[in-house]
């Protein structure tokens, strides 16, 4: 029989790789930990080295860390940017 680990209830080193367009896939233990089905959103927080990777609450608000720039807010700016 086959054994999986149980990450819930301790410190947990789990890896991925990078593919060559920067895209990984998150892990199962991983996915299982934040409850995460397909169409949640992911919100990053880098703290010096490291990331830290929360569940954005479905329907909820996050900050938008760039909303206080209003020069780049023009409608030259959302022509040359806006399909990024």
């Amino acid at each position: 029989m086959l054994r999986v680990p149980d990450y819930r209830n301790e410190l947990a080193m789990i890896t991925s790789k990078l593919t060559s367009k920067a895209q990984t896939t998150i892990p199962q233990p991983v996915r299982a930990a934040l409850h995460l089905e397909e169409g949640d959103e992911l919100l990053y927080e880098i703290v010096d080295q490291r990331v830290i990777v929360t569940k954005v609450p479905r329907g909820g608000v996050v900050d938008d860390p760039f909303g206080t720039f209003d020069e780049w807010r023009s409608e030259a700016d959302r022509k040359a940017y806006g399909s990024l």
